[in-house]
């Protein structure tokens, strides 16, 4: 088969159709049309931010889009979550040039998701090989040090493994339901100390609040006004420099309402704190938070206690929280494996980050199951 590889300036210049033709039927929400234009038109993820889309397409003979691979090149690797500073800095110790690289992942998004899109009906194999095999020629004929893949699917990074990509594995702490009606019934499901805990933090979190959780056209710009507060308060004393536009929350309001769960703390009329949240097919997504007031426990309650009363709710099999934190175990959110593919052009670096992944993927899941078994919140089975 004679396949056709494209690189796109932008998602924009594929269009919504085309592109969601593809990504629509993964119920992801971060891989759509509508995510990545509010990320990209908003100059949130955008070149003079160190984020040049280069989106790969994928067409058949007859020219018929049947793949594609969200694709940016990277002046820095800030907002991505998978952390290769000390590989860039070794590199550039050792005289070589390590930016621009390229990178598959959804801006500032730490969730797992499609990264090789398929069209129904097309070769899943065949797409998913041209796909990676055009990202890795796209990288050497422009001379870039790496081309990293963030967060796919673990049947996608067992594919790229397939094709001479190194793997590598990490953390992140994901609620699961497991067979609950209520919040009350995982409670249950926890040790005595735990569920004491989790109810008073609740109790002390939302005492003198009113808190909901708001979606479609619920959500208004007054809402966003009082969210992008919040978000610029933490963002400011956590991060230094925050990533969003206070026009991507306007962009994805307008677009993707119906997908978003935005929790509000209000003191009487006065928004106070917001957790944002995306809804996927079956999995709710834990993204930004802030808050104007120092309350104890509402960060726990916002961002993790209603995002699990709205799963429950809504038939949703588990939550996803956002990168780091192993204070989620005790809220109920367990250690659970997340993966990245990488290709590295220069064998000078190539062949000692192999030999660290090597170390470090086995030490990684010796933490996961260490952790699970030390920490879980559960009641242990007899």
């Amino acid at each position: 088969m004679s396949l056709k590889l494209q690189v796109h300036g932008g998602v924009a210049s594929i269009g919504r159709e085309a592109w969601d033709s593809l990504a629509a039927p993964t119920g992801d929400p971060f891989v759509t049309y509508d995510f990545l234009n509010a990320c990209e038109a908003s100059g949130s993820a955008a070149p003079e931010q160190g984020w040049a889309p280069r989106h790969l397409t994928l067409h058949d003979q007859e020219d018929r889009l049947i793949g594609a691979m969200p694709l940016y090149l990277k002046g820095h690797s800030q907002g991505e979550y998978v952390f290769d500073h000390a590989w860039a800095d070794a590199y550039q110790r050792a005289g070589g040039r390590y930016y621009p690289k390229l990178l598959s992942a959804i801006p500032f998004t730490p969730a797992t998701g499609p990264r090789l899109l398929v069209a129904q009906g097309a070769d899943p194999d065949t797409v998913r090989e041209g796909l990676v095999q055009g990202a890795v020629m796209a990288c050497e004929q422009m001379g870039l040090s790496s081309l990293h893949v963030n967060f796919p699917t673990e049947a996608e990074w067992d594919f790229m493994g397939q094709h001479k990509l190194m793997q590598r594995q990490d953390i992140q702490y994901i609620w699961r339901n497991q067979d609950w009606a209520t919040f009350d019934d995982f409670l249950s499901a926890l040790s005595a100390n735990r569920r004491k805990t989790i109810r008073r933090e609740r109790r002390e979190a939302q005492e003198g609040l009113d808190i909901s959780i708001l979606t479609g056209t619920d959500i208004t710009e007054p809402h966003w006004d009082a969210f992008f507060a919040f978000y610029m308060d933490t963002g400011d004393r956590k991060w230094g420099r925050p990533y969003l536009t206070r026009d991507f929350f306007t962009r994805v309001g307008r677009t993707m309402a119906d997908k978003i769960a935005l929790v509000m703390a209000f003191d009487g009329d006065t928004p106070v704190a917001g957790a944002l949240n995306f809804i996927g097919r079956d999995a709710l997504y834990g993204r930004q938070w802030g808050t104007l007031i120092d309350k104890p426990f509402l960060h726990f309650e916002l961002c993790y206690y209603q995002a699990i009363d709205f799963a429950l709710k809504h038939g949703l099999s588990r939550v996803e929280a956002g990168a780091q934190g192993d204070h989620k175990i005790a809220r109920g959110y367990l250690p659970s494996p997340v993966f990245s593919a990488h290709y590295i052009s220069d064998p000078a670096l190539a062949d000692p980050v192999a030999h660290y992944l090597k170390q470090e993927g086995p030490a990684i899941e010796a933490e996961r199951i260490a952790m699970t078994a030390g920490l879980s919140p559960f009641k242990r089975a007899d």
